[in-house]
């Protein structure tokens, strides 16, 4: 029998030929961005379908939207995420406790309900606003009257927290409850199942095209301040640096600088599809707890193909370029530039 949601659903596999034969045809791309970009194509679709066709605004759960093996959008090494749907009209009840994070928050956002990124920032609360008990739990309401306002575009909520020691720190708990949830149990019908659907389609398509071609460059942009405004699903109380690296085997970059008093900073290294390397087998990503500071407090980081015997090296995981990305979660004030220059790694003086 042939359905509406059948019908999107074949669109979503044309969807995935579609971009792997792109990809694959790419000249921009190396050999190793190729192979992980099919890697890239089903995390898309997996946070698609997780935020888009299971997830019930009448019934949420929070889910973990990146992780070691479920890479997208920029994730990191140090840090959970969870996302959550919300109805605007509804009211719910957050509840966690801390766990081991330094910085934790919860980030409401706005804008169209169809697969789209999100617009804009409804509202925020971190770790430092919250009242959290001396066990470590801690609560928030969310609705159209309560302190934590859902505006009338509220569509998610997302979780951040962030650790100092991510193979041993205990991460916060979040859990989510609708006051006010429907009277009968969400049946699917075709309708609405395509509707859904079709919002995960678009969200493949809009998050296909958000992809960085790295230039033959070694750089850190200017940093820019915590953000008035922001598209996508990015913090609200955090600044941020891009950079990008392009190395031999011979070479390192050595980036030095210094970070303001935060809750929080650290230093990723991503491919041009906003993926981290592989944190399981070797360290390509270093936070302001792990780093080894100067004297004066300066830091001194070192990028290189391979060990030059530095405390602050982090790997580049084979890849012959690569996108770098600063964060610092509630600074003292906007980091100054950081200084860049590539170096001989058999003749480095450091």
């Amino acid at each position: 029998m042939e359905t509406g949601t059948g019908a999107v659903v074949e669109e979503i596999l044309d969807e995935l030929k579609e971009l792997r034969r792109r990809l694959a045809g790419d000249p921009a791309l190396d050999e190793t961005s190729v192979l992980e970009a099919h890697k890239w194509i089903f995390s898309m679709l997996r946070t698609g379908l997780d935020t888009q066709v299971w997830s019930d605004t009448g019934r949420p759960r929070f889910t973990d939207i990146v992780g070691p093996y479920h890479k997208w959008g920029g994730d990191n090494a140090d840090a959970f995420y969870c996302y959550a749907p919300l109805d605007p009209a509804r009211r719910y009840r957050v509840s966690g406790r801390r766990g081991d994070a330094v910085y934790f928050s919860l980030t409401v956002y706005g804008g169209p309900d169809d697969g789209r990124y999100s617009e804009r920032i409804v509202a925020s609360v971190n770790d430092r606003e919250l009242d959290v008990a001396e066990d470590g739990s801690f609560e928030v309401m969310l609705g159209p009257q309560e302190k934590t306002r859902l505006e009338p575009d509220a569509v998610c909520v997302i979780t951040r927290d962030y650790v100092a020691d991510p193979q041993h720190d205990r991460r916060t708990e979040w859990h989510i409850e609708c006051l006010d949830p429907p009277a009968e149990p969400r049946r699917d019908t075709d309708a609405d199942l395509a509707r859904r659907f079709r919002a995960a389609l678009t969200w493949l398509r809009e998050q296909s095209r958000m992809v960085l071609p790295l230039e033959d460059d070694n750089r850190v942009d200017e940093p820019y301040p915590v953000p008035t405004e922001t598209f996508g699903w990015a913090a609200g109380d955090a600044a941020y640096a891009m950079g990008v690296f392009a190395l031999g085997d011979d070479e390192a970059l050595v980036i030095e600088g210094r970070s303001p008093d935060c809750a929080f900073w650290n230093l990723c290294l991503w491919n041009p599809f906003l993926h981290t390397y592989d944190y399981d087998q070797e360290r390509v990503t270093i936070n302001g707890h792990q780093i080894v500071y100067e004297p004066d407090g300066s830091w001194r980081i070192v990028i290189a193909a391979a060990d030059p015997g530095h405390p602050n090296w982090i790997s580049t995981a084979g890849h012959p370029r690569g996108r770098l990305w600063f964060r610092w979660f509630l600074p003292e004030h906007t980091p100054e530039r950081l200084g860049t220059r590539v170096v001989r790694l058999s003749d480095m003086s450091l």
